[in-house]
């Protein structure tokens, strides 16, 4: 689903009501809606942290004079996965990204979600991500048709805790804590804003490779509308020909309370990320994928509120890291 995956942000379809489901432990990592050389980095030897680069380094100028060569030894030290379509990773990342989603409502209507949510993602210390994420611009047709902002996933902060590349053990454990702000339009809007933290890890048996975020989206108003959630989204991914990842991500959603109180949702996404391609000769990386998410229940239910959220979508994801 993409409910979960990111500590993330939930994003609200409004068909009945406004409601959060949250992307992969993360807004990011839910569905989103209502709520070169062509070289694949797991292909390679982790690189060393480059010898002009001492952790400590003082000054502001020097912080930034030595950017990259913190990002290079940040990633070294970590497994070289590819971050899943729907699931958040637990890596941390340096690259921009955008996501679409085109999604079948159960009730005949169809939403557009255009971001989604996504947007610049930084490493500004060895263990340290931020995610300044864009607020998606959604389009509804069909049943009470509306378009417009949604609520904006604003950042989501992540804390590497452990982690060792496919050299020292292929794992990694990380938090999240993620904060999304109610400035969407009224057809978009949870109107509360909702922070989610979130622990994600990981681990890699040669190609292949599972990584898992588990978060709690807490709205901090209308939570008898709203609702607090249980986000668990899990990507079984493997890798081949350097550039192929297919996957297979399962996304978990059950409502404590709420309008949907007690309900469980479960979607299921099947899909492919190509990269990551070496553009121009640059330390720039092109990555493409797409994939077909599918709810497996509950079975339709139009009252009180719309579950699942909705029935099926497609969805294409690039990115540019760097």
């Amino acid at each position: 689903m993409n409910p979960i995956g990111r500590w993330s942000t939930a994003l609200t379809l409004a068909s009945m009501v406004p409601l959060v489901v949250a992307t992969g432990a993360s807004a990011a990592d839910q569905p989103t809606s209502e709520v070169g050389t062509v070289t694949a980095q797991a292909a390679q030897t982790p690189a060393p942290t480059p010898q002009s680069y001492q952790a400590g380094d003082a000054g502001v100028g020097a912080y930034f004079l030595n950017w990259f060569n913190r990002v290079d030894a940040a990633q070294a030290s970590q497994p070289h996965w590819m971050t899943p379509l729907v699931t958040v990773t637990p890596r941390l990342e340096e690259e921009f990204r955008y996501d679409q989603y085109w999604q079948r409502l159960g009730n005949g209507g169809n939403v557009n979600a255009f971001d989604s949510g996504k947007g610049l993602e930084l490493i500004p210390t060895e263990t340290n991500e931020l995610l300044l994420n864009l607020p998606p611009y959604q389009q509804r047709i069909g049943k009470k048709p509306a378009e417009g902002w949604a609520d904006w996933p604003i950042l989501t902060v992540k804390q590497r805790l452990l982690s060792a590349n496919e050299q020292n053990g292929n794992y990694i454990v990380t938090a999240f804590l993620g904060v999304q702000a109610p400035t969407g339009v009224s057809a978009f809007t949870n109107d509360a804003y909702i922070i989610t933290p979130t622990i994600a890890g990981g681990k890699g048996w040669g190609d292949f490779d599972i990584q898992m975020t588990a978060g709690v989206p807490v709205p901090t108003g209308h939570e008898n509308i709203i609702g607090t959630s249980a986000v668990v989204n899990t990507a079984f991914q493997y890798h081949f020909m350097d550039v192929f990842w297919p996957e297979l991500e399962v996304s978990y959603t059950h409502w404590f309370d709420g309008l949907r109180g007690g309900k469980n949702q479960v979607f299921l996404t099947p899909g492919i990320i190509f990269g990551r391609f070496a553009l121009f000769g640059t330390r720039a990386r092109f990555i493409i994928g797409g994939g077909y998410q599918f709810a497996v229940t509950p079975k339709l239910q139009l009252e009180p509120a719309l579950t699942p959220i909705y029935n099926h979508a497609w969805l294409i994801s690039t990115r540019l890291a760097f």
